[in-house]
């Protein structure tokens, strides 16, 4: 016999959906255990001996979990679909994990942004790493028009409103200037839409060019544009471990 786990927690695991997703399936009334509908929260299950339903398909039939590290090239989506038919990064794997496997991007990349993305079919995985609480840092290198003064980069790393809310403290460091571009590395702790080009928007610098070479201690190093990698066991649990620890 195995351990008792909460049952909303078993199903992030498998990749059903988050842990909020799936809190939301079990109160919906979505989710059977042994042929009886479980409604309410705080339920533990033994996945080794119960019988576990989701929308009338056993769990047992989940796709093992997945976790891949991505080289986004400047021109795909970080999505799964597009209804506009343009590229996603699923198209950059292979074709036997593109479907039936649940996976999608853990955050996001910008279409005209390169660098790191993780993509995952582990529900409780992606709410880790993306989730605001958790503040996994993420790193950036920046090219931006000109030459921001040192007041301008001042008022970047201490925070700038943005659409009525203050980002929060930002490391900026210079790391190479030319005659008319800056060379920067970012490193952010929340990830709101395009924060990095607005912000330098705002303090007039705009992005000529923005790649996000890690997430967390998770670093891009020598993958090429395009490719692909999977997670090793000590990448995923330092992700999980710079998250923070919390009650699951």
């Amino acid at each position: 016999m195995g351990a008792a786990i909460r049952l909303q927690k078993l199903l992030a695991e498998h990749g059903i959906a988050s842990r909020r997703k799936a809190e939301a399936l079990i109160v919906s009334g979505q989710v059977c255990v042994n042929g009886a509908v479980v409604d309410r929260l705080g339920t533990r299950v033994d996945p080794q001996i119960d019988l576990i339903e989701v929308s009338g398909k056993p769990l047992h039939c989940a796709p093992p979990l997945l976790y891949i590290l991505l080289h986004k090239p400047v021109g795909w989506l970080s999505t799964c679909f597009d209804p506009r038919g343009r590229r996603t990064v699923l198209d950059l794997l292979p074709a036997e994990w593109r479907t039936g496997q649940g996976l999608h991007p853990v955050g996001r990349l910008d279409y005209d942004s390169s660098g790191a993305l993780i993509v995952s079919n582990d529900g409780e995985f992606t709410f880790r790493l993306t989730h605001p609480r958790h503040q996994l840092p993420k790193t950036y290198r920046v090219w931006v028009s000109g030459r921001p003064t040192a007041a301008a980069l001042g008022r970047w790393r201490s925070g700038v409103v943005l659409e009525g809310q203050r980002t929060l403290p930002a490391a900026v460091t210079v790391v190479g200037r030319s005659a008319g571009a800056t060379e920067l590395e970012v490193v952010l702790v929340e990830g709101r839409n395009r924060q990095i080009r607005k912000v330098a928007e705002l303090l007039g610098h705009p992005v000529e060019r923005l790649h996000r070479t890690a997430i967390g201690p998770v670093a891009l190093a020598g993958l090429p544009p395009g490719a692909h990698c999977r997670l090793s066991a000590s990448q995923i649990e330092r992700l999980l471990q710079a998250t923070g620890t919390f009650d699951l």
